[in-house]
C-alpha cells in the first residue's frame, strides 16, 4: 500500500471516530439528558472542539507491583503491596492467554484502530433499543486507558480523580476516545495489549495475569493452559462478582462463556472440541495460593517488621513517611536483606525448649555481627505476631525500641540490664586512665551517702545509699576479679572515680538505648544516679548486643543493619542505611575490656561458656527482685544478648507468686512450660538459651582469637580468680 494511501486511510479512521464520537454523544444527550435536536447539534459541536483540545498523549505510569523482602537464602519472606501485582512482557504470558482476553474483550483487536467502530455501534443500537440487554462497546484500548487512569490516580492518592476516571459521563467518554486514538498512534498493539494484561484486576487480590494465574492455580502465567486462560479471561469484566474463590459456578459457566467464544467460527483460535475438553475441567480449589501481604503470618514476622520500619526511614523512598510506605506498596521493590533462617530458628529454638509463648515471661536472644552491625538473630518467646494474647502472640518486638524512644521499631517497654552495666563502667575508667589493676575494699554491705559523684552538670553529695553484694565476693579486689564475680560494691567505687556521667556517655556511644524514653536522659536523668552501674536504665535487648560488639570490633561502633540491598522495578540500586562504622573508643581500651570479659567465663558467667574452646567473653545481669536476668556476651564473629523478664502486664504476677513481697523469677515454675527458674543470669538466661544458640551460629565460623591489649598491667594474686579476703572497712 502506498504512503498516500495510508494517509488517506488514517483521514478516513480519524473521521470516522470523529463521526462516532458525534453520534454517540448526540444520541445519548438526546435521549437522556437534553431533549431536542438543537441540543444534541450544540452538544456535538462541543465534542469536536474538546477533540482539538484535548492533549493528545495519556501519560502512563509504571504500574503498581508487589514489593518482596528476601533472606540471605534467596527465599522470600514477605511481601507489601497495595495491589498484588507483578509485571510479565508478553513473551512470558502463554499465547493462549492472550487470545482468550482479546477473544472475550475485543476479538478485532488486532484489526482496527483504537475505536472498534462497528462494535460500538452495535452496543449503541442493543443498549437504546433494550434489545438483548446491554452490550460493552469499549475496545482493549479504551479500557486500558480508563485502567491507567485509576491507576495513575491511585498511586497519587487521589481519590476523587479516581472517580472521574470511572464516571459515566459524555465528558469522560469522549476523553477516554481521544486519549485511546493518542496511545495507537504511539504504542502498537502488542504493547498495548501486555500492559492491559497486567494492569486488569482479576478478583480476590489479584492484580495482572502473572499473580491470578500464581493465587488460583498455583502457576506462572507462561504455563496458563486453555481452561485456565479462559477463566481468567471472564474474570475482567466483572471480577467481584466471578472470581472462583468465592463464586466457583459462576466462574465456571463465565469461563465456558470464554471458551465457546474462542471456538466460535468468527474467532476461531481454538477447536470447539478443545473448547468441549476444557469445559469438562472442573476448578481445583486445593490449587488456591494464599497471596499474604504485610507481616502478620510469615515465617519471621518480628524481623520482618524491622525491615518494614528500617524502609520507613528511607529518605531516597519519600520525603515523608507515608511516601515511603506508598513506595514500598506500590514500587515494585527487591529487598535483599541478610536474615539467616539457620541463625535465627536456632535462637527461636533455644527459647522454645524452655519458654512457652503462653509463660508470663519475656524472653529474647539478640545476636549482632562485629565490625558490621550485621543483625544475625532477633528471636522471642513469642514468634507470632497477633492479637490473641492467650496463644501467647503479640504485636510487639522485645528486643527493640518503642514509640517515645525516639526510634519507634515497634518494642514495647524497655528492661534493667542489671550488672551487664558495669562492663561500661569498666570501659570508662579505662578510658579516664584507670587501671585494671586499681583496688577497692568491696564489703558485702556499705553505704555510699555523702560520697561525692560526678554527674553532667558537676559534683554531688550522694544521699543515703546502700549497696549489698550478692554472689559472695567481698574484700579487697582489683577490677578483674570485681566484674568476674559482680561485685556491686567494687563497681560503686569504680563509678565514683570514672564519673557517672563518662560512665553514662560511654554507654551512648557504645550503642546502648533507652526502650521507651529520650536518648537525652542518659545524661539528664541517669547520670544523677550512682545505681547506674548497677543498670537501672530501661533499655533495649537489640542495642546491649550493639554495644558489646563494639568491645569485640576492637573498638568499634556500627549501627544494627538488616537492609543488604534494595533495587527499585528498573534493576536500579536504592541507597540503604549502612553501619555508619566509626571508632568510638580505642582498641586498647576495647581490648583490654574485652580481656577483662573473658574472665568472667571462668567466675559467675561459666555455665553459659560455649562449648568448643572458642574465645569467648561475657557478662552476667541479674536486676533487684530478680526480675530479670541476663546474659551477654561475645567472641570475636558474634555478639549475644539473651534475657528473660518477667511480663509486668501478665495476669500470673499476683501476690501469691511474689518472692519477698514483689514479682520475681527466682525459684519459680513457669505454668505452661513448667520449666524451673532459678533467677539466673549465667543459668537461665546464659546456660539455657546464650549458650545453645550461639553454638549453632558459630557453627562452621572459623575460631578467632581477641586482639591482645598492648599492655595489661596488675596480673597478680587478685587477677586469679580465688577468693579474697573478707574486709569490712568500707572504700
Amino acid at each position: 500500500m502506498s504512503k498516500s494511501s495510508l494517509q488517506a486511510g488514517s483521514v478516513v479512521y480519524r473521521i470516522a471516530s470523529f463521526g462516532l464520537v458525534s453520534l454517540f454523544a448526540g444520541i445519548l444527550v438526546a435521549g437522556l439528558f437534553i431533549p431536542g435536536a438543537l441540543a444534541a447539534s450544540a452538544f456535538s459541536r462541543n465534542v469536536a472542539d474538546a477533540m482539538e483540545t484535548l492533549p493528545a498523549d495519556l501519560e502512563i505510569s509504571a504500574q503498581s507491583e508487589r514489593s518482596r523482602v528476601i533472606m540471605a537464602n534467596g527465599e522470600e519472606l514477605a511481601s507489601f503491596f497495595e495491589e498484588n501485582r507483578v509485571y510479565r512482557p508478553l513473551s512470558e504470558i502463554s499465547p493462549v492467554m492472550q487470545q482468550a482476553q482479546v477473544a472475550i474483550e475485543d476479538h478485532r483487536f488486532f484489526d482496527h484502530g483504537a475505536i472498534d467502530v462497528k462494535g460500538t455501534l452495535r452496543a449503541l443500537v442493543r443498549n437504546s433499543t433494550g434489545d438483548g440487554g446491554t452490550q460493552g462497546g469499549s475496545s482493549i484500548t479504551q479500557q486500558f486507558v480508563k485502567m491507567a487512569q485509576v491507576e495513575a490516580a491511585k498511586q497519587r492518592g487521589d481519590e476523587e480523580a479516581i472517580h472521574e476516571a470511572q464516571e459515566k459521563t459524555v465528558a469522560r467518554k469522549v476523553q477516554e476516545l481521544r486519549y485511546a486514538i493518542a496511545l495507537e498512534k504511539k504504542y502498537d498493539k502488542k504493547w498495548i495489549l501486555e500492559q492491559y494484561l497486567n494492569i486488569a484486576y482479576y478478583g480476590d487480590g489479584a492484580y495482572g495475569v502473572q499473580q491470578a494465574a500464581w493465587h488460583y492455580f498455583g502457576t506462572h502465567a507462561d504455563q496458563l493452559n486453555v481452561e485456565q486462560s479462559a477463566m481468567l479471561a471472564g474474570l475482567v469484566q466483572n471480577p467481584a462478582a466471578t472470581d472462583p474463590v468465592h463464586y466457583p459456578l459462576i466462574a465456571v459457566e463465565r469461563r465456558n462463556v470464554v471458551l465457546d467464544r474462542m471456538a466460535s467460527p468468527d474467532v476461531g483460535v481454538i477447536s470447539p472440541a478443545e473448547a468441549e475438553e476444557a469445559a469438562k475441567k472442573p476448578f481445583d480449589p486445593a490449587r488456591v495460593q494464599p497471596m499474604p501481604n504485610g507481616c502478620v503470618g510469615t515465617r519471621y514476622p518480628f524481623l520482618c517488621d524491622y525491615v518494614r520500619r528500617e524502609l520507613l526511614t528511607m529518605p531516597e523512598l519519600g520525603p515523608t513517611p507515608e511516601d515511603r510506605m506508598n513506595t514500598v506498596n506500590r514500587g515494585g521493590l527487591r529487598i535483599e536483606t541478610e536474615i539467616d533462617p539457620k541463625t535465627q530458628d536456632a535462637a527461636e529454638r533455644a527459647i522454645a525448649d524452655r519458654i512457652s509463648p503462653r509463660d508470663p515471661v519475656i524472653a529474647t536472644m539478640s545476636m549482632i555481627q562485629p565490625g558490621t552491625g550485621l543483625i544475625v538473630a532477633l528471636a522471642q518467646n513469642r514468634p507470632e505476631m497477633g492479637g490473641d494474647v492467650g496463644a501467647g502472640e503479640t504485636y510487639y518486638n522485645y528486643s527493640v525500641g518503642g514509640r517515645l524512644s525516639g526510634e519507634d521499631m515497634g518494642g514495647a517497654e524497655g528492661y534493667q540490664a542489671g550488672s551487664t552495666f558495669k562492663t561500661f563502667t569498666v570501659a570508662a575508667a579505662l578510658e579516664q586512665g584507670i587501671s585494671p589493676s586499681k583496688s577497692y575494699n568491696a564489703a558485702d554491705d556499705m553505704n555510699f551517702g555523702g560520697q561525692t559523684f560526678e554527674n553532667c552538670e558537676g559534683a554531688f553529695t550522694a544521699p543515703d545509699y546502700k549497696v549489698s553484694n550478692s554472689t559472695g565476693r567481698n574484700g579487697n579486689m582489683n577490677m578483674k576479679m570485681a566484674l568476674a564475680y559482680s561485685v556491686n560494691t567494687y563497681f560503686i567505687h569504680l563509678e565514683r572515680d570514672a564519673g557517672i556521667c563518662n560512665t553514662a556517655q560511654m554507654t551512648q556511644k557504645l550503642g546502648v538505648r533507652l526502650a521507651n524514653e529520650p536518648q537525652e536522659n542518659f545524661t539528664k536523668v541517669h547520670a544523677n544516679n550512682p545505681s547506674f552501674t548497677l543498670g537501672t536504665p530501661e533499655v533495649t535487648p537489640l542495642s546491649m548486643a550493639e554495644a558489646y560488639a563494639t568491645f569485640a570490633a576492637r573498638g568499634k561502633h556500627c549501627n544494627p543493619v538488616i537492609l543488604k540491598r534494595v533495587t527499585n522495578r528498573a534493576g536500579d540500586e536504592v541507597k540503604v542505611p549502612g553501619g555508619k562504622c566509626e571508632q568510638v573508643i580505642s582498641e586498647e581500651v576495647a581490648d583490654q575490656t574485652n580481656q577483662l570479659l573473658q574472665a568472667v567465663m571462668n567466675g559467675t558467667g561459666s555455665r553459659a561458656r560455649i562449648p568448643g574452646g572458642m574465645p569467648q567473653g561475657g557478662k552476667t545481669g541479674t536486676i533487684d527482685d530478680n526480675q530479670a536476668v541476663w546474659f551477654t556476651g561475645i567472641t570475636p564473629e558474634m555478639a549475644g544478648v539473651s534475657m528473660i523478664a518477667i511480663d509486668k502486664t501478665h495476669p500470673y504476677w499476683g501476690s501469691e507468686n511474689w518472692y519477698r513481697g514483689k514479682p520475681s523469677l527466682k525459684g519459680i515454675q513457669l505454668p505452661d512450660s513448667g520449666t524451673y527458674l532459678e533467677g539466673s543470669g549465667s543459668g537461665d538466661a546464659g546456660a539455657w538459651i546464650y549458650a545453645p544458640a550461639m553454638a549453632a551460629a558459630l557453627e562452621g565460623r572459623p575460631s578467632t582469637p581477641f586482639g591482645k591489649p598492648a599492655s595489661m598491667p596488675g596480673d597478680g594474686a587478685m587477677n586469679s580468680l580465688e577468693p579474697q579476703p573478707t574486709q569490712r572497712n568500707g572504700g
